[in-house]
């Protein structure tokens, strides 16, 4: 199979399936020196850990990491670092009736079509599990930027019809970590949950949206081609399994706008640099970064996996109906953060290394010191 690498210089690839013994990550062109601990990733994969609450599956894994090689005495060592996270909690036999059909909205059918064979079993490696491999090979990337100064935000930003947009004055950071949904507004992650459990009650499901912020990243990262930091961000969310949009800056209300209001004026910053009066375009000018805050976001679409009877087809295509037993989120986007801020900081600690070769006065003067 191929598809499961992602970068350049700074490059992950992910391995194993939902019910496999282990799943993990290798991530290569990790710079030497950084501190790295076993803690470090774990703190970033206990936000994506199932059965944490109403809002995740029951599922029940620690998910707890190994780190097998890339790193000596809490240091990275330049070389590639592996880990690995075991499996624990699977239900195989939750999955015995989907043997010989296919799920609505899951990946089966196509997955199917491609390789005439399918892990049935939690979707194999189609599962949103695989995300965990992806927070591991992140969390390394993040440690990386914050050595740089660079910061990134992720929160949830609606469920369904509840958006934090709701109150002119719903944006306060700090309550991020203090809810199971990851809405930075109190009253707006309440009326969230009710409505996850309105669906819950109705046998069905929600979807949402993640917005994220990226601060400190540098004018000049990205290419103005076919490699724009713009695009660079939008494959590596649109590659998060149920993600069904993408939006940078004022996004598609930039479709509505004039030339007049979605231009951000340049100004003195007064420290003898340039910004901008406004961020309209969410940081990104031409497919490369202009300094200004990068500002995202990821559209989710409702959990494939509801438990009410859904009409569908076997593998010969014969008339079914199906009723998807085992343990399933509610709504993906509070477990997605996590990984939504990883993949983003995958992407900007690759375009970092990148642009280290784009221009000969650097290289020159890094060489001749």
């Amino acid at each position: 199979m191929a598809g499961s690498s992602f970068g350049n210089i700074f490059r992950i690839t992910t391995w194993g399936e939902s019910h496999g013994k282990a799943i993990g990550a290798v991530v290569d062109g990790c710079p030497a020196g950084i501190a790295l601990t076993e803690t470090d990733i774990q703190y970033y994969l206990n936000l994506r850990r199932p059965g944490t609450s109403r809002a995740a599956t029951a599922r029940q894994e620690s998910d707890t990491v190994e780190i097998l090689s890339g790193v000596f005495e809490g240091r990275t060592t330049g070389t590639p670092i592996s880990m690995l996270i075991r499996n624990t909690d699977q239900h195989s036999g939750d999955y015995a009736n989907i043997a010989g059909c296919y799920r609505p909205g899951h990946s089966d059918y196509t997955f199917d079509a491609k390789y005439g064979f399918r892990d049935y079993r939690g979707g194999g490696r189609s599962s949103g599990r695989e995300t965990a491999g992806r927070v591991a090979g992140g969390a390394v990337a993040l440690k990386m930027l914050d050595e740089c100064g660079i910061r990134i935000t992720a929160y949830t930003k609606s469920i369904g019809p509840v958006s934090i947009d709701d109150d002119p004055d719903g944006y306060d950071e700090a309550e991020i970590m203090r809810n199971p949904l990851f809405m930075p507004n109190k009253e707006a992650a309440a009326r969230a949950m009710a409505y996850i459990e309105q669906m819950r009650s109705m046998q069905d499901s929600a979807g949402g949206i993640i917005e994220c912020r990226i601060d400190g990243v540098p004018a000049g990262l990205g290419d103005p081609v076919f490699g724009k930091l713009s695009a660079s961000l939008a494959q590596a969310i649109s590659s998060i399994g149920a993600v069904k949009g993408f939006e940078i800056g004022e996004g598609f209300h930039a479709a509505v706008m004039r030339g007049s209001e979605d231009n951000d004026a340049f100004m003195p910053d007064g420290r003898g640099g340039i910004t901008k009066r406004t961020n309209h375009a969410g940081g990104i000018l031409g497919g490369i970064s202009d300094g200004s805050p990068i500002v995202f976001r990821a559209a989710f679409k409702p959990v494939a996996s509801i438990s009410r009877p859904q009409d569908t087809v076997t593998r010969d295509g014969k008339a079914a109906q199906l009723t998807i037993k085992g343990r399933h989120d509610p709504v993906i986007p509070p477990r997605a953060v996590v990984v939504v801020k990883s993949m983003a900081a995958l992407v900007i600690a690759d375009a970092l290394l990148l642009g280290m070769t784009s221009r000969i006065d650097r290289i020159r003067d890094f060489y001749r010191r």
